[in-house]
């Protein structure tokens, strides 16, 4: 049970970090921290930097959790929950630091979609 949490908690971690590594520097163009001008090399070093750490939280947490290693997911659910947890943290960054983004039915008929996904994943 506990390496089920530490798991799900590493895999938040790493998808927070991963967010900002594809997204983040999109948010530091807005913010006017980084410019059209600013070479696409540093861009991506900065995101590889971010990408590192998401690493460090993600291999982790995919030995701690699969269950040839004694934990409780197999290969497939540790695939549908990382991909859940994703698409959570990538809708709150998204709606927290992105203006004029927000949430529609469509999106919430999605998750309710990913629900159904977790639920066959886990069923027997």
């Amino acid at each position: 049970m506990m390496n089920g949490l530490y798991t799900i908690g590493l895999l938040v971690v790493s998808n927070i970090f991963m967010t900002f590594a594809w997204y983040g520097h999109l948010k530091l163009q807005q913010m006017k921290v980084i410019t059209d001008h600013t070479p696409l090399y540093v861009v991506v070093l900065f995101s590889w930097v971010l990408a590192l750490a998401e690493y460090f939280c993600q291999v982790p947490a995919n030995r701690i959790g699969f269950e040839g290693n004694g934990g409780s997911f197999s290969l497939m659910q540790l695939k549908v929950i990382q991909e859940v947890i994703s698409l959570m943290v990538f809708t709150a960054f998204t709606v927290v630091f992105f203006s004029g983004e927000s949430l529609h039915w469509n999106h919430l008929a999605a998750f309710l979609c990913l629900i159904l996904a977790v639920y066959f994943a886990f069923m027997e």
